[in-house]
């Protein structure tokens, strides 16, 4: 399958990376070429440099023929933008994008974008280990 990731950071490498390395075609989008060199020297897919809301971008990196368009800058407002040019204008079916802002979140995943949200993710396993690693107060036998 084709694969278009939106951000070469630290997810975005790791990502293309593995899809790579499980035989997908994968293109990896950045406006800073210096963030390739988090890919390893034998990642075989396509780098290209620019920015994920410019639709001839999008273009070189074979988005027309991508099932699936992952969003992972640092930027909020860059993946949603990017996402719902993913979803509106070339029409790829799977579309995940990184929001770190909760509220954000719930929003655009009832627009219909699969959204992950490390802050909710995150602040949800900590939560999870300190109340299961704390004993309750009082509940003692």
């Amino acid at each position: 399958m084709r694969v278009v990731v939106m951000g070469c950071g630290r997810v975005g490498a790791r990502v293309a990376s593995n899809l790579a390395h499980n035989g997908h075609d994968v293109a990896v989008v950045d406006t800073d070429p210096r963030a390739f060199r988090r890919l390893p020297p034998e990642f075989p897919g396509d780098t290209i440099i620019g920015t994920g809301i410019d639709e001839d971008v999008l273009r070189s990196a074979g988005i027309e023929s991508a099932t699936v368009f992952i969003a992972v800058t640092n930027g909020d407002n860059r993946n949603i933008m990017a996402a719902q040019v993913a979803r509106m204008i070339f029409d790829v079916p799977e579309v995940i994008c990184r929001i770190y802002d909760p509220v954000r979140e719930d929003t655009y995943r009832r627009l219909g974008l699969t959204t992950v949200c490390p802050t909710t993710t995150v602040s949800a396993m900590i939560l999870d280990h300190v109340i299961g690693a704390v004993p309750r107060r009082g509940l003692e036998d």
